[in-house]
């Protein structure tokens, strides 16, 4: 049975000198390049020759996630391919290899990611390997508004914190979701590449059941929070066949992305100071300033 309650994925990789010493193990094991950080999130990811080694702390077995690849290009879902068909454990970490996707200049086509996301929803839940986690976002920990208000509160000034309980006031009742399907859990550019002239959909780890406008809803805010190009989401959803512009439980969960990608950075700046800029830069809007700039990706 689907694991109810936990994404595959749930919190970042903290100690990069673990994460580097489990590439480097699992490089060693598989008589691979010597591994170079990519970038660090969730996941630590290494370039390694013609390989990606995925360094992260599932609350599954990582086999799960091979097989979720597996069972997606069955279905015509193009995501990454499995560069091995086994996972090397260091301590609590868990090391995959991938094939490394070429890094292609072309624009993502948009209106091609929202056909696969589409097939993505149309996905019977009950197809899917019971291994593979299969959560409600309700438990995903960034969106307790209540538990992210009083991590930010010390960095939090009264005209911003004012501005985000209105918009959490505003759509308390996020969660009576009506209708639920398969969600990728996190659409958004920096989760797709072209290849060939194909998006490939990148990190499954917030596969979720949830509604269709959980993964329209990042896509909804990308031009004019994120800086995206204009067109971005209306291109996806026409692909899709359906646009949730104005679907109001789509609205909310859009809204409340932003509240959940603010809170998240600005607590994150309380302990490094790194955080704090794009903190600042995101408080901005939730003050009302007219000339608040465009956020920078996660």
């Amino acid at each position: 049975m689907n694991s109810p309650t936990r994404a595959y994925v749930d919190h970042p990789v903290t100690d990069l000198v673990a994460a580097t010493q489990a590439a480097t193990a699992a490089a060693d094991v598989w008589q691979l390049d010597p591994p170079v950080l990519v970038r660090a999130g969730m996941n630590a990811i290494f370039a390694s020759g013609s390989v990606v080694l995925r360094v992260s702390a599932p609350t599954a077995p990582a086999e799960v996630s091979l097989e979720l690849a597996r069972f997606w290009q069955i279905r015509g879902v193009t995501v990454p391919r499995a560069a091995r068909d086994d996972v090397v454990l260091v301590d609590d970490l868990s090391v995959t290899a991938w094939d490394r996707i070429s890094d292609e200049a072309a624009p993502i086509d948009w209106a091609q990611v929202g056909a696969l996301v589409r097939r993505v929803h149309d996905t019977d839940s009950g197809s899917l390997p019971s291994s593979i986690p299969l959560p409600s976002p309700i438990a995903f920990p960034w969106w307790d508004f209540d538990s992210l208000l009083e991590r930010a509160a010390s960095a939090l000034d009264e005209a911003a914190r004012r501005g985000i309980v209105e918009v959490v006031d505003r759509h308390a009742g996020w969660k009576a979701f009506d209708e639920v399907v398969v969600c990728h859990g996190d659409v958004h550019p920096g989760n797709v590449m072209m290849h060939e002239g194909v998006p490939v959909l990148l990190d499954w780890d917030l596969l979720c059941l949830a509604p269709p406008g959980w993964d329209h809803g990042p896509m909804l805010t990308w031009a004019e929070r994120w800086g995206g190009q204009p067109g971005t989401y209306d291109e996806f959803a026409r692909g899709y066949g359906r646009s949730l512009r104005d679907d109001l439980q789509t609205i909310a969960i859009a809204e409340l992305r932003l509240v959940a990608a603010t809170l998240m950075r600005v607590a994150a700046s309380i302990t490094n100071p790194a955080a704090g800029p794009e903190a600042e830069r995101r408080l901005r809007y939730w003050r009302g300033d007219p000339d608040a700039p465009p956020w920078t990706a996660q």
